[in-house]
């Protein structure tokens, strides 16, 4: 079974065809996803969302959906889940919006699967392109996709949110024994600790 046979793949909105020209009215303001929001892992952090102001209004297809998936078209092809509070944004086209037949697949199992070494392996080797490779929609249409059971794919996400959650302790832990470590350090030179460590 293929990516293409469990979802509708298009791409995002091309920015420069609705982006306002210098001295033109704008007719709609809207929140714009980009490749800063999102970290190499799948995840959103805390950057803020891009406004994009445009000379149109803008029809739903190029905005983000609860139970959407998006992925870069470009490296690292990373892969993203949409919940409750992030749909509405504007969807560039370096992404693709992917919705999945939530019948069979659950859309947060679709996007840790298209973020798998294995997938983005065969993202790099189908690259088009000359100056800036990229993937393309018949590329993404034929990953083949593992289809597993329902709850499965919910132990997997279960799985995949407590590794997410453990890799940000650890690196909050990592923060504050920097932070520690400075903090020592520069007592240690300006001679306020005295006493062997």
């Amino acid at each position: 079974m293929n990516l293409g046979d469990i979802a509708d793949i298009r791409t995002g909105l091309v920015l420069t065809r609705k982006k306002v020209e210098v001295g033109n009215e704008v007719k709609a303001t809207y929140n714009l996803i980009t490749l800063k929001n999102i970290t190499e892992e799948g995840v959103f952090n805390d950057e803020p969302f891009e406004v994009f102001q445009s000379n149109d209004l803008l029809n739903n297809q190029h905005f983000t959906e609860a139970g959407d998936v998006l992925i870069r078209l470009n490296y690292p092809h990373t892969s993203v889940f949409i919940d409750e509070t992030k749909s509405g944004l504007l969807v560039p086209s370096y992404f693709a919006i992917i919705k999945v037949d939530q019948s069979k697949f659950l859309s947060e199992y679709v996007a840790w699967y298209l973020n798998t070494d294995s997938v983005k392996k065969e993202l790099e080797r189908s690259q088009a392109g000359t100056r800036i490779p990229s993937t393309n929609k018949s590329a993404l249409n034929s990953i083949p996709i593992e289809d597993i059971p329902i709850y499965k794919q919910q132990a997997l996400i279960r799985l995949w949110r407590l590794h997410q959650q453990e890799k940000a302790l650890y690196n909050r832990l990592i923060e504050e024994k920097e932070k520690w470590f400075n903090a020592v350090t520069k007592k240690i030179v300006k001679g306020e600790i005295r006493e062997e460590l």
